[in-house]
């Protein structure tokens, strides 16, 4: 047989304190609840940003002896502060800055909506183009061998240089076939060989002298679409005929009295195997 044992009542003072310590333990937990946690770190912000500011000493030419009293009378401030020397400079007054005046407002009102797009706005180039440097070898008169083209390997006379940077060369085109052109610098080589151009005038000529004149197309009907129209060859204009015997006149009779000068310049310039560029002297 078991024997079962009943437990006693509880003393009535246990009772009292047990129920004592749930009282406080529920006071405590309602202040938690209406007291929001706040971290260390935000009270360390909290100090941080309520500790005073540093104060910096200011500057003066004036300390002041007590609070309200400076070391220095006024007058003695007056020529301190150098304050004379910029009266007596703008005849005894002191100089007055007027206000600037206030900006006008736009006649046109700016537009309230704007388009989707960006609309792109060209940029203000303010470049001046400088005048093309003349190499040191190429001098009026100088001859001049052509590098590229369609007179390639060609010898020509050069006249000027015209506004554009470009050279003004002729071959005469009696001698060898090169008539009235502009050259580049870059594609010739200069020779140590020259003519007198003196007696030769060439201020008429120019970069507007050279351009082509532009023509409208004309329209074609549907008759002429069909139909095979042999197209009108184009005359040289006998002005500029003109213009290429008067200064090839004048270059061949200076040509002619320097012996084998014509023949120079009629023949056309090419290396051969055995020849070295760099070692050439023109």
């Amino acid at each position: 047989m078991v024997k079962t044992t009943t437990s006693a009542s509880p003393r009535p003072e246990l009772m009292a304190a047990v129920t004592g310590d749930e009282k406080d333990r529920d006071k405590s937990a309602d202040l938690v609840e209406a007291e929001p946690w706040v971290g260390p770190s935000r009270r360390r912000r909290s100090r941080v940003a309520m500790a005073p500011k540093a104060r910096v000493a200011r500057k003066t030419r004036n300390p002041d002896l007590i609070r309200g009293v400076g070391k220095y009378s006024r007058s003695q401030m007056y020529h301190k502060r150098g304050l004379w020397a910029i009266k007596a400079k703008h005849g005894g007054v002191f100089p007055r800055h007027d206000a600037k005046p206030a900006a006008e407002a736009p006649a046109v009102k700016p537009p309230k909506f704007y388009p989707a797009e960006d609309v792109k706005k060209p940029l203000v180039n303010k470049h001046k183009p400088k005048p093309t440097k003349l190499r040191a070898s190429i001098t009026p008169g100088t001859v001049l061998i052509i590098l590229a083209g369609r007179f390639k390997g060609k010898r020509v006379v050069f006249l000027k240089q015209l506004p554009s940077g470009l050279l003004l060369v002729t071959g005469p085109f009696k001698v060898n076939g090169v008539p009235l052109r502009r050259v580049n610098q870059s594609y010739v080589i200069g020779t140590s060989t020259k003519v007198d151009i003196s007696g030769v005038n060439v201020e008429k000529f120019d970069d507007k002298y050279f351009g082509k004149a532009v023509e409208k197309k004309k329209k074609k009907g549907e008759g002429e679409f069909f139909e095979a129209e042999k197209e009108d060859k184009k005359e040289f204009p006998q002005e500029k005929k003109d213009d290429q015997k008067s200064v090839d006149a004048l270059l061949i009779k200076s040509i002619e009295a320097v012996p084998d000068l014509k023949t120079y310049l009629a023949s056309r310039f090419s290396l051969r195997s055995g020849m070295k560029p760099h070692e050439l002297v023109f």
